[in-house]
């Protein structure tokens, strides 16, 4: 009889599972344990559960599984742990191993992650048609006629909780806005690789393009290949860590590294997952080598942009945002104009930004450089919102009371514009605030488009 194969928190190296010191730092920063005051849903509590898989003390269970999934994984512990837990290692692996021991497994749940992150997410080209089928439906008042008619309340109950929340859809894609090499006007001072994202693609795909805008400005020679495959960090933080790997390889593949000064990626989840490449393939004798290359030099944009030391723009980007970017973005064109000689902007940390890549002070400097900006602070702006990839559907109402409190903190700043940097997050806070009378008129942008539409404002004057 062929012995059981070891659990995947077994195959740890013993040393990552020894290092919490049960201190119980991490409990004021957990938002699970904020809400439920029990040491199972704390990061304390996790880890001593994967410990004990792992001396086989503790079965492997669908409880087990159930709470790794109740992780928000916003790495919130990572930052106050004294220890340096490297806690996005164990909730990784614990997660895969629930998926291998089919902790969790049903036929509908199998369905959508066959679909999800082994179909869409592998494929760019299968995810932009899927893409582009959505927003016909959008767009051309189907969606509008679906929910007038009550159709929609025909779906099933999960496919019915889940159609409001549905992302909107805006090409064209970064494809059809960026060049695949674009030059400054005068000779670039660096070269680098631009990562253009899955959903940020399909969604703010003006993001990208404000972000190529932004590095142009400051002197970078930007590469943008064709088709770029999803980072991973869905199928990584989801327990499907070899299609990870797959994608990590695809990825490195696509860039010249030798070329690059830089890897920039603009989306928090997706650059904390990007720079830890040099992990995942580290027993790849094929790209261990050059997964260690790419990892020192992914940056996130706002990191790069101080990293250069990046020329300030002399004009207020209001006017050029009100007319461009915020109305393709869905949001309403300012209430303020140029006229006005200062809008109060609030910052939001995306999670991974702030506690997996500790990206922090760069993006309140990249905001606080711009004229025209006053830059308020958001109370608890390090506390996740609740989007935390796929965690609004998993785990609805977690995700709902944290999107509250986080709404709540907005309304006290009295900000006009509300920045964050990462998808997930903006499409969240985007859903939270148009429901929210007090906020409605709150525009949502990235901190790259304040700067790119300074800069644009900025050209307009010099030539008049």
């Amino acid at each position: 009889m062929t012995p059981p194969e070891p659990n995947l928190l077994k195959s740890l190296d013993y040393a990552v599972l020894q290092q919490c010191m049960h201190c119980g730092m991490c409990l004021p920063t957990c938002p699970t344990y904020d809400a439920t005051r029990r040491e199972r849903h704390s990061p304390r509590g996790r880890v001593a559960l994967m410990r004990d898989i792992a001396d086989g003390t503790l079965p492997m269970s669908r409880a087990f599984g159930e709470e790794m999934y109740f992780c928000l994984g916003c790495l919130a512990c990572q930052t106050a742990c004294p220890a340096g837990v490297d806690y996005v290692e164990l909730f990784e692996t614990a997660r895969t191993e629930v998926e291998r021991q089919k902790m969790l497994d049903a036929p509908r749940r199998r369905f959508y992650r066959w679909l999800a992150l082994r179909q869409l997410f592998m494929r760019p080209r299968l995810l932009h048609a899927a893409g582009r089928l959505l927003w016909l439906y959008q767009a051309s008042g189907l969606e509008r006629l679906a929910r007038a008619i009550g159709l929609t309340r025909l779906l099933p109950r999960h496919l019915r909780d889940l159609e409001p929340k549905s992302p909107r859809i805006r090409p064209p894609f970064s494809m059809a806005r960026i060049t695949e090499i674009e030059r400054p006007q005068a000779d670039p001072r660096r070269r680098v690789g631009m990562l253009t994202g899955c959903m940020q693609d399909l969604m703010l795909s003006d993001v990208n393009r404000a972000t190529v805008d932004v590095l142009l400005a400051n002197g970078c020679e930007v590469h943008t290949p064709r088709w770029q495959p999803c980072c991973g960090s869905l199928h990584a933080h989801n327990g499907d860590l070899e299609a990870a790997r797959e994608l990590a390889r695809r990825n490195i593949d696509a860039f010249d590294l030798n070329a690059m000064d830089a890897i920039v990626t603009n989306a928090g989840g997706c650059g904390s997952h990007l720079r830890r490449y040099g992990r995942l393939l580290a027993d790849d004798p094929a790209y261990a080598e050059r997964a260690r290359a790419w990892d020192a030099k992914v940056r996130d944009v706002h990191e790069w942009l101080v990293e250069i030391d990046f020329r300030p723009p002399t004009a207020a980007p209001w006017e050029t945002l009100s007319a461009g970017a915020s109305r393709s973005h869905g949001c309403r064109p300012c209430a303020e104009s140029a006229a006005c000689e200062a809008v109060r902007v609030t910052y939001d940390d995306s999670c991974h930004l702030c506690h997996g890549q500790k990206v922090v002070s760069q993006p309140r400097q990249v905001l606080g450089a711009i004229p025209g900006v006053e830059l308020v602070p958001l109370p608890e702006a390090d506390w996740c919102c609740g989007s935390a990839g796929i965690y609004g559907i998993t785990q609805p109402e977690q995700s709902a009371a944290l999107l509250t409190r986080k709404l709540d903190h907005l309304a006290t700043t009295g900000a006009a514009v509300l920045a964050t940097a990462n998808p997930g997050c903006q499409l969240q806070l985007a859903q939270g605030v148009a429901g929210r009378q007090d906020l409605a008129a709150i525009k949502l942008v990235h901190p790259v488009q304040l700067l790119a539409a300074a800069y644009a404002q900025e050209r307009i004057a010099n030539k008049t």
